[in-house]
């Protein structure tokens, strides 16, 4: 019998375990349609929290009044392993009917709002007026001494205008979270 020592063993014979792969963690768009009744979000969030994965935006509105059915997109992080375990486990539960990952389908269009308070006078308020004309955001809310901007967009395009009206006088920042839909004549 020959032996054949560890480091010449191939790694499908050796008795020890492979070294784990590092997986990258990923960002995943989840709409999960479920029925409107109390105690439904409840669950959904405590999924993740009994488990320890985390909610990066989280929204939720009733979608189809008749059927009363709710739509919830929530946007995680994770590896692919446990991105894969989220939406197994949401689609397990009792008053969900349908999880598309948006990410995965790749045809989808993501947009978030936000409400921007802004508190300046002279050339900060005139550079504050001339970036949300930049981005397209609208002054829902005016004082003397302040603006309230809305911006719509990506939720890159929002984190860049805020970061630019913090030296400027940033008071305040309301974000709905990520609201997401499929392109194409197809529903969810």
């Amino acid at each position: 019998m020959m032996s054949t020592s560890p480091s010449t063993a191939s790694s499908s014979t050796s008795h020890y375990p492979s070294a784990h792969v590092a997986q990258a963690i990923e960002t995943h768009t989840l709409a999960v349609i479920v029925d409107n009744e109390p105690g439904v979000l409840a669950r959904v969030i405590g999924l993740f929290s009994g488990r320890g994965y985390n909610i990066e935006s989280l929204t939720v509105s009733e979608t189809e009044h008749q059927k009363h059915l709710s739509r919830i997109t929530v946007v995680t992080r994770g590896t692919p392993m446990v991105i894969e375990q989220i939406k197994n486990q949401l689609d397990r539960m009792v008053p969900v009917h349908r999880v598309v990952d948006m990410t995965v389908t790749g045809r989808s269009i993501e947009r978030e709002l936000a409400m921007v308070k802004v508190r300046g006078k002279g050339d900060h308020r005139v550079e504050a007026l001339r970036l949300a004309d930049a981005f397209r955001a609208r002054v829902i809310d005016a004082t003397v001494e302040s603006f309230v901007f809305e911006i719509t967009g990506a939720a890159e395009k929002i984190d860049q205008f805020v970061a630019l009206m913090l030296p400027l006088g940033l008071v305040e920042v309301s974000r709905t979270g990520i609201v997401a839909i499929a392109r194409g004549p197809e529903g969810m």
